[in-house]
């Protein structure tokens, strides 16, 4: 077999990291270089994914250190008996940080989101008690000694191993992941307020039951929501600004796909709201009927001062037996109750403070009441 090697980093944590590990084949809690046992009881539980960080009173630290950098795979110290089972070894370049980094937080991605597996004070962890061959999910942030937290890194993604070998999963049932999502488009709804983005969707021998969409923030990356289809909404977001997230697919098994590609959205206001042009007509209806018809005539006044140009009159019959046969002084058209009445060449302009008069003869089978909902150029006129 040829010889091995992996970061210094490694040559020093390494007999910590195998005693750690062999202790843990029995009862295996979460594993990380230089932990406390308190530490390693609360990743072993989950914790939830860390708030974002409050600005403290006048004269403290407020300043997170950087982000840590450089994620890798690590190999992690072969196993020195026991039953094998699943490992992650991670590495990372060191945060900075102005009073200086106390520890990271490691976090897992599971199907119920993120939850912390480790909180070394070191820039390298193992991680046990996993599933041998199954490719889990992490990020990284680094705390310092006022508490402040850094922007988390990107998902890392990596298979568990033990020791330096990869062996098949002795899971049971359905343990195929779905296929990652590609194909990530920013903005794709527009007329949203809020961001938006769509995708390809993923596959699965099963069937995919949905997606887990995640938001950066400035400690975190936090689950915003769980789409079935293949575009995703978020709104009450600040007009203007980018927001960066990730997804997963997730079948009926927990089964979870590797992490799409990271998309950047900005927050969009929508359309604007349609305003409709100010009252600025007026119109005077006068009809007679007779049995089984009716004639109505129409007088169109432009209240304004700015000449009206080739106008457009519509307005609604409010019985449906109401018919328009034909008119005078304009095209005149109807589809159900809904009438339209267009310039002729000839009275195209309405001057400002002047009329026109147009009309039509009708049918009808029963009540003949006048219209309303008179608009002129999409412009709603009063009723004289």
């Amino acid at each position: 077999m040829s010889r091995l090697s992996w970061p210094a980093a490694w040559t020093a944590a390494g007999a910590v990291a195998a005693a750690l590990l062999a202790a843990n084949i029995a009862a295996p809690p979460v594993l990380a270089t230089s932990v406390s046992t308190a530490y390693a009881a609360s990743a072993a539980s989950g914790e939830p994914t860390p708030q974002p960080t409050a600005i403290g009173p006048a004269g403290t630290d407020t300043t997170p250190p950087t982000t840590p950098g450089e994620v890798r795979a690590c190999p992690p110290p072969l196993p020195t008996g026991g039953t094998p089972q699943g490992v992650v070894g991670l590495c990372w370049t060191a945060s900075a940080d102005d009073a200086g980094v106390t520890g990271y937080e490691v976090y897992r991605l599971t199907a119920d989101g993120f939850v912390r597996a480790a909180a070394p004070t070191s820039t390298v962890t193992v991680v046990s008690g996993l599933t041998i061959g199954r490719t889990y999910t992490f990020y990284i942030v680094a705390k310092d000694a006022a508490g402040n937290t850094s922007r988390p890194t990107a998902p890392f993604s990596t298979s568990a191993v033990t020791g330096m070998s990869v062996s098949p999963s002795p899971g049971t049932g359905d343990t195929t992941p779905p296929t990652r999502p590609t194909g990530m488009q920013a903005n794709c709804l527009p007329d949203f307020k809020g961001t938006s983005f769509c995708w390809t969707p993923s596959t699965d021998d099963v069937g995919v039951t949905g997606y887990d969409v995640y938001r950066r923030t400035d400690t975190a990356w936090i689950p915003v929501g769980t789409p079935i289809g293949t575009y995703f909404t978020e709104g009450n977001l600040v007009t203007g600004q980018s927001y960066v997230y990730f997804m997963v697919a997730q079948d009926a098994a927990g089964n979870l796909s590797l992490p799409s590609d990271l998309v950047t959205a900005t927050a969009s206001g929508g359309y604007p709201t349609y305003t409709p042009p100010p009252v600025s007509c007026k119109i005077e209806y006068t009809a007679w009927s007779w049995s089984g018809g009716f004639s109505a005539n129409v007088k169109i006044i432009n209240l304004g001062q700015t000449p009206m140009n080739n106008w457009t009159l519509r307005f609604v019959l409010p019985d449906a037996g109401q018919k328009v046969a034909s008119g005078w002084s304009a095209t005149w058209s109807q589809s159900g109750k809904d009438v339209t009445a267009a310039a002729m060449p000839w009275n195209s302009v309405i001057q400002g403070g002047a009329s026109v008069q147009i009309g039509f003869n009708g049918t009808l089978t029963g009540a003949n009441p006048d219209p309303t909902g008179f608009t002129l150029n999409g412009g709603t006129c009063i009723r004289g």
